[in-house]
């Protein structure tokens, strides 16, 4: 018997995948921008809450309070980092993994452009309190986040994971 190898997933697949996490990410920041206002906290547990916050920087309000330019410098750079990734893929179809981290990063950036684009802010809902980050941040609150955020911090711990692997392999 013949044994046939796995054809890798095309582009359009991990295109598709992207377009999920945009999707997903837009519905639940259009949910939240419906049943929240700006600055309300509803505690779900002890250590949780759903928020409704607005960040006009990036990661940690990185350049929040820049002039405005800083919405048009972070709309061009997902849109740049999306190009490249798309490039990156289809130069790299048989790696799953590195692929799959690059659509997940993709995937989260254009959620936060969209959220730019439509509102000139990123809306941020997701907030996690933790004693021991008292030392770090106020309260012991981590930044407030959301589902695109989730997805670039799951595809950078996929692209550790995938050099890890890959390094391992080479020995």
């Amino acid at each position: 018997m013949a044994t046939r190898s796995a054809t890798p997933p095309s582009l359009l697949f991990w295109l598709v995948l992207a377009a999920i996490v945009v999707v997903a990410d837009q519905v639940t920041k259009t949910l939240i921008l419906g049943w929240f206002q700006y600055g309300e906290v509803r505690p779900v547990t002890s250590f949780f809450n759903l928020v409704r916050v607005h960040n006009t920087g990036a990661a940690f309000s990185f350049l929040a309070d820049a002039s405005g330019w800083q919405r048009w410098f972070f709309i061009g750079l997902g849109l740049a980092a999306s190009a490249f990734i798309v490039w990156m893929i289809r130069g790299n179809p048989t790696q799953k993994l590195f692929c799959f981290a690059v659509t997940m990063i993709m995937g989260g950036a254009l959620g936060n452009v969209v959220d730019r684009m439509l509102h000139g802010y990123v809306v941020d809902f997701l907030q996690f309190r933790f004693g021991f980050l008292e030392g770090l941040f106020r309260g012991g609150y981590f930044p407030s986040f959301n589902l695109a955020d989730s997805a670039i911090t799951l595809g950078a711990v996929c692209l550790i994971l995938d050099e890890i692997l890959r390094v391992r392999r080479s020995r």
